[in-house]
């Protein structure tokens, strides 16, 4: 399938958090990885795909690192403010894409910030697979080691059964309409919501899984940076 005949969607990237377990001295999508920041890399995943109408990044107020980057300039990208949790910065985010111009039923791709290596394969599936599902969905991969349930001293509590336990990925595609009241809902309603997946599971709704890479990386510790840094050391 052609590019053309995919689906046009809007990105929005929530960008607020400070990544404490970074342990770094700034937010991890700031970080360098092959002389960019990460969130340079994220963005880059999206702006050159054909089907984009518009990125929104949803930052901190008082973000003193996105006005240093070029890609701050760029027409094609806009900018929200952040909340505390994702929850919020998505929710923010979407009612940025409203003011510019998206409809309740275009489709918006949430994804992390700080996981630079979605590969362009992967973005276009997630594109065709959802383009006419009724619910939308995510990225993600089957779970592949053994999984431990623990108890409260970190012992062993029981060895969990990891078939049907997929790991949730980003993007996660959803109709906007659909996830803002999903996302308002929870967040009025007191729920914890982890993923915009989570949000729309709890207003009732089943996403939908696509299968993608494993190499589709969060960079969440020191040893992420590493593993990414290697992995793209590898491809040049």
């Amino acid at each position: 399938m052609s590019t053309s005949a995919l689906a046009p969607f809007w990105a929005l990237l929530p960008a607020a958090g400070i990544g404490s377990r970074m342990r770094a001295d700034r937010p991890k999508q700031y970080l360098a990885l092959a002389g960019k920041t990460i969130i340079e890399h994220t963005l880059a995943c999206f702006l050159e795909h054909p089907q984009l109408r518009t990125v929104v990044v949803s930052l901190a107020v008082d973000d003193p690192y996105w006005p240093t980057l070029a890609c701050a300039r760029d027409p094609r990208i806009q900018r929200a403010e952040g909340g505390v949790e994702r929850a919020d910065s998505v929710l923010s985010g979407l009612l940025r894409l409203g003011e510019l111009g998206a409809q309740e039923q275009d489709w918006v791709l949430v994804h992390d910030a700080a996981r630079p290596n979605l590969a362009r394969s992967d973005l276009d599936m997630l594109l065709t697979e959802l383009a006419n599902d009724p619910v939308g969905g995510l990225l993600a991969a089957p779970a592949r080691d053994t999984l431990k349930r623990a108890s409260a001293d970190g012992r062993v509590q029981s060895t969990v059964d990891r078939s049907g336990i997929w790991q949730a990925f980003t993007p996660q595609m959803f109709r906007l309409g659909e996830l803002q009241r999903a996302l308002a809902d929870a967040l009025m309603a007191g729920v914890a919501i982890t993923d915009e997946a989570s949000a729309i599971e709890w207003a009732g709704q089943a996403p939908r899984l696509i299968e993608g890479r494993s190499d589709n990386l969060k960079v969440t510790r020191p040893e992420d940076l590493c593993q990414l840094a290697s992995l793209w050391q590898l491809k040049s």
